[in-house]
């Protein structure tokens, strides 16, 4: 029963991701960094908690966090610590969560298998080079840092250790988005 029930929320949460990223191939406006702007100014003085809370779920769905940072930047202007602090701490809080439900939907089993693949990205991430792995991923820009929360998840990696590295290669690259886009701006 545990295991009918475990593969239903693996398959259901992988058609709730890949619905979303039809949806936001077809409809690129909805997610667009105005139409969030304009969603969170439309609860008026509960903005930051939206924000907040849009930096909490966007990973259940994958929504990359980048077009929250620049949403954020050009609705706060004069809080730009703020603006990091929420976005890093509630991109941290999502990855983990992300990371706890990885195991809870069985995708442990993908990396159970004794292939040539799965066993090099276990040595990596479980090796001595593993945090800096992760810092890495976490900053890269053009990775979706779900992606590997999915994996450390899978794969039962130290959480403190996870969470601190997504903390630190977040805090660099969300950084370098709002006061760089805040020079723009």
């Amino acid at each position: 029963m545990k295991e009918r029930y475990s593969t239903f929320l693996r398959r259901f949460w992988m058609v709730l991701i890949v619905g979303f990223i039809l949806y936001n191939i077809l409809f690129p406006d909805t997610f667009s960094r105005e139409n969030i702007v304009t969603s969170i100014q439309s609860y008026g003085n509960y903005g930051w908690a939206i924000f907040f809370l849009f930096h909490i779920i966007r990973g259940f769905v994958m929504l990359p966090s980048t077009v929250l940072i620049f949403a954020g930047v050009y609705l706060f202007p004069n809080n730009l610590f703020l603006v990091l602090l929420i976005s890093v701490v509630g991109i941290v809080i999502s990855s983990m969560i992300v990371y706890y439900f990885a195991d809870k939907l069985g995708f442990a089993k993908l990396f159970d298998k004794n292939t040539k693949a799965s066993n090099l990205v276990k040595e990596k991430l479980s090796g001595q080079y593993g945090p800096l792995f992760i810092i890495f991923w976490a900053f890269f820009p053009f990775v979706p840092t779900d992606l590997i929360c999915y994996v450390a998840g899978a794969m039962r990696i130290n959480p403190i250790i996870f969470g601190m590295s997504i903390f630190i290669g977040e805090l660099i690259l969300c950084s370098v988005y709002i006061y760089g886009s805040a020079y723009f701006i």
